[in-house]
C-alpha cells in the first residue's frame, strides 16, 4: 500500500494507471526520472485486466517524478518478483478484492500503531483517504506550487482543459 499511496501523492495516477503500472513504464535512472503512463487496469468477475485502452487520449503520458517517489521506487523494485509495480504474492496484477483488502491497510489504521504483516511499517495517517483524493492532492499541490494549466492539465492527463480548470479555479480561489 505504501508504493501506492507515494505514486498518488508524488505522480498522480489514477488508480487504474497504478494497478496496470509495470516496472518497464518507469525510468529512475536518467537525469530526469519518469513513469510512463501506458497501461490501465479494470477488473472483470473480480479477475484483472490489463490493457492499453486508457481513459482517454490524453490520459498517455510521461510524469517526471520527485526523489522522494524515486527512492521509494528503487527500494521497491530492489524487492520485486513481477514486472507489476503493484502485485499480489505471485506476481500478478491485483484483482478488485485484493485491492479492497490491501487498501483496508490505508483507510482503517490508528495512528503511530505498526502494520501487523510488517512491524517496520508505522501508520502515519488516521483519516479515511481514496485513491482520488491522492491524485487530486498531487494537482493541487501543482497548482500551489505556480505550475501553469496547460502543464497541470498534462500533467493529470485531463483531455478537456475545463476539468483542469475547474480544480484549479477552486484551489486558486477558495
Amino acid at each position: 500500500p505504501y508504493v501506492f499511496v507515494m505514486i498518488g501523492l508524488y505522480a498522480g495516477l489514477r488508480r487504474e494507471e497504478i494497478l496496470a503500472l509495470r516496472w518497464d513504464c518507469v525510468f529512475l535512472d536518467g537525469a530526469t526520472p519518469y513513469i510512463s503512463v501506458r497501461r490501465a487496469w479494470r477488473s472483470v468477475n473480480n479477475r484483472p485486466v490489463i490493457s492499453t485502452e486508457l481513459k482517454t487520449p490524453a490520459a498517455k503520458r510521461d510524469i517526471p517524478i520527485p526523489g522522494k517517489l524515486v527512492e521509494c521506487l528503487k527500494e521497491a523494485k530492489e524487492k520485486s518478483k513481477s514486472e507489476y509495480v503493484i502485485s499480489d504474492r505471485n506476481g500478478n496484477a491485483l484483482a478488485e478484492s485484493q485491492f479492497v483488502r490491501v487498501w483496508k491497510h490505508v483507510v482503517k489504521p490508528k495512528l503511530g500503531e505498526h502494520q501487523p504483516n510488517n512491524p517496520k511499517l508505522v501508520y502515519t495517517m488516521d483519516f479515511q483517504v481514496t485513491p482520488h483524493q491522492l491524485r487530486h492532492t498531487y494537482i493541487t499541490n501543482l497548482i500551489y506550487a505556480s505550475v501553469d494549466p496547460k502543464t497541470v492539465q498534462y500533467l493529470a492527463g485531463h483531455e478537456n482543459s475545463k476539468v483542469t480548470m475547474d480544480i484549479y479555479a477552486k484551489v486558486k480561489y477558495n
